[in-house]
């Protein structure tokens, strides 16, 4: 069954929860969002609720992959840029698909609903289309050629600069989705 992406879906209690519990999961299962596991759903909080900020602030968009029961099966948080020459391109951040959902096509779902709505979206202040995503990803992960495989172009990479543990240290890898 296909997943029924939205939005900014209102943030509720339930969204919020099931943002929390997502995120979780991912870390705990490896995945590269910005945590190494183990953690628990307060070591995430403080990282949603700075989403949340920018949500509000209108600097951040949420788009959900909601599975047939309603439950939040994946995300992409969308980053407006603020600096005046870099606002034809956005960053997505985030990118989550609930490890039980893994290998049911759900990621390559989510990056085309993605790209589908940002290209709907207009550049903060109304300056104009997106034209372009950009994102980073951990090297070691292989999510480097996943994101190949829907569109996107490595575009640089920073050696080193993510450390995992001790002797331990990942390149960050620059990706780019142009959109016309």
């Amino acid at each position: 069954m296909a997943l029924t992406f939205q939005l900014d879906p209102p943030v509720t209690p339930a969204l919020r929860d099931g943002l929390l519990g997502l995120w979780t999961e991912v870390s705990n299962a490896d995945g590269a969002v910005g945590f190494v596991p183990p953690v628990s759903v307060e070591d995430v909080r403080p990282e949603l609720v700075k989403h949340f900020v920018a949500m509000a602030e209108g600097r951040m968009r949420l788009l959900v992959g909601f599975d047939e029961a309603g439950r939040v099966a994946a995300t992409a948080f969308i980053a407006y840029n603020t600096h005046r020459l870099m606002t034809h391109w956005v960053w997505l951040y985030t990118v989550m698909v609930h490890p039980a959902h893994q290998g049911k096509g759900y990621g390559r779902d989510l990056m085309t609903a993605t790209a589908d709505a940002v290209r709907g979206l207009d550049g903060p202040g109304g300056s104009g289309g997106i034209e372009a995503i950009r994102l980073t990803c951990r090297g070691g992960t292989g999510v480097d050629r996943f994101y190949g495989s829907c569109g996107y172009k490595e575009v640089g990479r920073v050696p080193g600069a993510i450390r995992v543990a001790e002797g331990d240290d990942r390149d960050d890898i620059i990706m780019l989705l142009p959109l016309t």
